[in-house]
């Protein structure tokens, strides 16, 4: 498919090389995880189909990935973290050898090294991937260089407001903890590394991608299913976690309520112009 460049360092690739064994147990297999996955999962399959071929950013350890392959749709996923694609071709060994999809380091900010010979039908970066980006800008023009025109992008990004987490840690007596998304940026320690983190908002969002993409949806995820570090609170109460995921699939395309989750996930079209 595609030959990529030697991988150079990079600040949240090396943050989650430290997790990259760990990141599956953490989140990938928690009930929460799954949760949340799954929604996300249920607009994939809308969007992309049987042939098309995707390009997958913040791939981590290819959960999304060998889900896509294992509907036929071509995939080269891209991580910047050179052990959760060391992970991920492991799983692909182990799971799914002949799936049509390949893993190669390179993070969001050097997408321009990636051939054009062969245009990609559209781009998924799942769970909070861009919200490490800082130049959202030059990554949306990146994106639009690599996307044929009409074709989708799937962009799951946390939100500046999660009524869970802040209610949560006011409940534990954490109040910068609470309202540590609402400035639009923070830093977060991954392992033994701290990372940047960006919370834009959907108009931040739509701005910095207007020139080629068109918003075409915005649907909730984890609105009333809370944050992953509440696994230990979700698997005490396992039947409160599958009315949340109802009451999920009900709300998720409301106004206001859909952008008060854990994430949003935003689809936009590639335009002509």
């Amino acid at each position: 498919m595609t030959s990529l460049v030697t991988p150079t360092e990079h600040a949240a690739g090396r943050a989650f090389d430290g997790i990259a064994e760990r990141y599956d147990d953490i989140f990938t297999h928690s009930l929460i995880g799954r949760a949340q996955r799954q929604a996300v999962w249920e607009r994939i399959r809308q969007i992309f189909r049987p042939g098309d071929y995707v390009l997958e950013v913040n791939c981590g350890t290819g959960e999304d990935a060998l889900f896509l392959a294992r509907h036929r749709v071509v995939v080269l996923a891209c991580d910047a973290s050179e052990k959760m694609i060391g992970v991920a071709r492991k799983r692909f060994v182990t799971e799914n050898p002949s799936s049509p999809v390949q893993f190669d380091v390179l993070p969001i900010e050097r997408l321009s090294e990636i051939s054009r010979a062969r245009l990609f039908d559209g781009i998924l970066s799942n769970f909070a991937g861009l919200n490490c980006v800082r130049d959202l800008v030059r990554a949306a023009g990146d994106f639009a260089a690599l996307v044929k025109p009409g074709g989708a992008l799937l962009l799951c990004v946390s939100t500046r407001l999660c009524i869970w987490e802040t209610l949560w840690f006011l409940s534990q007596k954490k109040p910068k903890e609470a309202c540590r998304r609402w400035p639009g940026h923070a830093r977060a320690a991954l392992g033994e590394r701290v990372v940047e983190v960006h919370y834009p908002t959907i108009r931040q969002l739509r701005t910095a991608f207007a020139p080629w993409f068109s918003l075409r949806s915005t649907i909730g995820i984890g609105m009333t299913v809370p944050p992953s570090y509440m696994e230990a609170f979700v698997r005490r109460h396992p039947g409160l976690l599958r009315g949340m995921c109802n009451v999920d699939r009900l709300i998720c395309s409301w106004p206001l309520f859909r952008v008060l989750g854990d994430h949003v996930l935003l689809g936009l079209e590639r335009t002509r112009a």
